[in-house]
């Protein structure tokens, strides 16, 4: 077959071609510009630490949540004269006597606690279940937060509801809420309380935080298994929103679920 050697000849369209080609171009900009709409945005991200630390007297147990180097929380131990107390704190030092002094930084972190009542403040730290909520809008106490107090006399008394009258509790866990960068993040720590008939020993045993600020978090919910619990495929999974461009196109809404927080007997 033989090849034309000049040049070619440029095809002019006509307007109504011309007119159907801009009119599809429109609208697979359009399409492409719904299809960018409707990608899940970035997905929060949930930091778990797995652990498994006993708290010994006068030898706080430190937890860094996001790893940086700086220590967000201790768990301790500490008593005299008969009492003896599971506390969480910020910082800690030692006395003239070598006994551990307890605090925090005001306007940094804190511990959620039970609400106060009238002008005294939240002292007991709540002994949230696996499922509940960690979030904004509620009590948190930046002062030393007591899990639980023993007393041993003449008699044997047990307060706070980590040591739930001396049963103790399994894998019950501190609300948590902390800063990094200025930010305020929420988090969890994951303990057990084991008792005898006038002594208690404490375990650490994981804690998690949600790396969006601001952001709720649920107690127990990792990156994978729970040391025994496994979360709700609910809970791991992230939610879905529906974006602007999903609605235009008429997407159906996304009904949200919710987990109904259980109560904790005596909060």
């Amino acid at each position: 077959m033989k090849r034309s050697s000049g040049p070619r000849k440029t095809a002019n369209l006509s307007a109504s071609i011309n007119h159907q080609l801009n009119e599809y171009a429109l609208a697979a900009s359009a399409a492409g510009v719904a299809l960018l709409a409707l990608a899940p945005p970035a997905e929060a991200k949930i930091i778990y630490t797995p652990a498994h630390v006993t708290v010994v007297f006068g030898q706080p147990v430190p937890m860094d949540l996001n790893h940086d180097g700086i220590v967000d929380f201790y768990l301790n131990i500490a008593g005299g004269s008969g009492w003896a107390w599971l506390s969480a704190c910020q910082y800690w030092s030692r006395d003239g006597y070598g006994s551990v002094l307890c605090s925090f930084m005001r306007g940094t972190n804190a511990i959620r606690a039970l609400e106060s009542r009238g002008r005294r403040p939240a002292r007991y730290a709540r002994a949230l279940r696996y499922g509940q909520k960690i979030q904004p809008g509620e009590k948190f106490a930046q002062k030393i937060v007591t899990l639980g107090s023993l007393y041993v006399g003449n008699s044997t008394g047990w307060y706070g509801l980590w040591f739930n009258g001396g049963r103790g509790v399994k894998n019950r866990y501190l609300g948590l809420m902390f800063k990094i960068k200025g930010r305020h993040h929420f988090g969890w720590a994951r303990v057990t309380v084991t008792t005898t008939s006038n002594d208690f020993t404490a375990t650490l045993t994981g804690y998690a935080y949600e790396t969006v600020p601001g952001k709720g978090i649920v107690a127990g919910q990792t990156q994978g298994a729970d040391d025994g619990e496994q979360p709700d495929a609910a809970l791991s999974a992230p939610t879905p929103e529906p974006t602007l461009g999903a609605l235009a196109m008429g997407a159906p809404g996304l009904s949200i679920w919710r987990r109904k927080e259980s109560v904790v007997p005596g909060e």
